[in-house]
């Protein structure tokens, strides 16, 4: 099934609740991945709550495992988990894009749902954002170390040489999951289908900066791969020829209002 368009498939967003106190809104889109996320979930726990206040929001790209009663019970166990369920499969995009709409803080935290992402290093990532500019809205995180195929690596490797070369985003790894961006910057930013691999580019023609952090790698424990190497491939070509069209055609004007 094609996926909604993602402006007219959800209500408008809400404004962030800043009388909450939340400050860090963690989103993790998941497709059948029940076998790792409450251990996830968990580790988000003990890697935040010493360090900033937050919410972990699972969206639930419609799976057909037992994700649902798992997270309706994992729900009772951790207060600060709130999840979200497309009724039918919109893709990770998707999942992340309707995550920050509900998401309840300022700032954003994105971790993969599989678990290869280390939640320890969200708050490396904050860290970051700190000591930077305040022009910088995206921190994205740089696996140095990968712990996946020698053919996944290869693969990665050659798409971040080719993205870089057309895109010319100064990024070395938009595939990391790991990324802490500012919430209204990203909901300013045109939405399709996987944008979520294009984040720096996107920001950068929004004229905000963005920076690279090593973080952690982890092996995949349970489940597998939604995708494999040449469907990656075949739609990257496609989406890279309409991000750089983008990127072209963007026209961001700065104003003034004349006061009376």
């Amino acid at each position: 099934m094609a996926a909604p368009d993602l402006h007219s498939a959800t209500p408008p967003a809400a404004a962030p609740d800043s009388a909450c106190g939340i400050e860090l809104s963690v989103v993790i889109p998941a497709c059948n991945e029940s076998a790792n996320l409450g251990a996830l979930v968990h580790e988000i726990r003990a890697a935040l709550t010493e360090s900033v206040r937050f919410e972990v929001i699972v969206v639930d790209d419609a799976s057909d495992d037992d994700s649902v009663p798992m997270l309706a019970t994992l729900m009772r166990e951790v207060p600060e988990l709130r999840v979200l369920r497309h009724p039918h499969r919109a893709g990770q995009s998707a999942a992340i894009r309707n995550g920050v709409r509900a998401a309840r803080a300022e700032w954003i935290g994105t971790l993969d749902g599989d678990g290869q992402n280390d939640p320890a290093d969200l708050v490396r990532l904050l860290r970051r954002r700190d000591a930077e500019a305040a022009d910088v809205r995206l921190i994205a995180g740089w696996r140095v170390n990968r712990r996946d195929s020698a053919s996944k690596r290869w693969a990665s490797r050659f798409a971040n040489a080719l993205r870089s070369r057309l895109l010319r985003d100064d990024t070395p790894d938009t595939g990391c999951g790991t990324k802490v961006f500012e919430r209204a910057a990203f909901l300013d930013l045109p939405a399709f289908n996987h944008m979520h691999r294009y984040l720096p580019a996107l920001m950068h023609r929004d004229g905000w900066r963005t920076v690279s952090e090593p973080v952690n790698h982890r092996p995949r424990s349970q489940g597998r791969s939604k995708y494999n190497n040449l469907q990656r491939a075949w739609v990257g070509i496609s989406d890279l020829r309409g991000v750089a069209w983008l990127i072209r055609r963007g026209n961001r004007t700065a104003f003034e209002e004349l006061k009376s």
